[in-house]
């Protein structure tokens, strides 16, 4: 039920947060008793996003939801950047972030095993590939409970670069 509400907020909200000049990384929900509406954004052209940023975003947001609604009661809107560590959400993550260190948790078990952590690969189709421990490795897309990148050396070199 929350996965489709995410889904929901994220059809409904993504166009204004496009016309501001900004990406929607993730929509997440949480909370029962103090539901938390956390929106992760990056802008479009790879700028730095900026505590501005984040209120414009929310500005925009919370005007939007108000009209439509889709969350009964009261919750808290929370507009973040994804950070170094940022989640790998969208199949183009993996794509985007090839050659970086990441952390894959699947929903059932691939090879034995549902934690995989070391050097995205790519993708080929719906497989996402990553090298653990010097072998490679494929990961259907749907399986993929959670990812994330792991600040590395190299990440943070190429943060530097841009």
């Amino acid at each position: 039920m929350a996965l489709q509400l995410e889904k929901r907020i994220e059809e409904i909200i993504e166009p204004a947060v496009h016309d501001l000049g900004f990406e929607v990384v993730r929509i997440e929900l949480s909370g029962d008793h103090n539901p938390r509406l956390q929106i992760m954004a990056e802008p479009l052209k790879g700028d730095v996003m900026t505590v501005d940023h984040c209120a414009s975003i929310s500005r925009a947001v919370s005007a939007i939801l108000d009209v439509d609604d889709p969350i009964n009661g009261a919750y808290t809107l929370e507009v973040s950047s994804p950070g170094l560590d940022r989640p790998l959400v969208k199949l183009r993550d993996f794509v985007r972030f090839a050659g970086f260190e990441a952390r894959i948790d699947t929903t059932q078990a691939v090879d034995g095993r549902k934690r995989f952590r070391g050097r995205l690969g790519g993708v080929d189709g719906e497989t996402v590939s990553i090298s653990v421990d010097g072998q490679e490795m494929t990961i259907p897309y749907p399986e993929i409970r959670r990812a994330k990148l792991l600040v590395s050396d190299e990440m943070l070199a190429a943060q530097d670069q841009n």
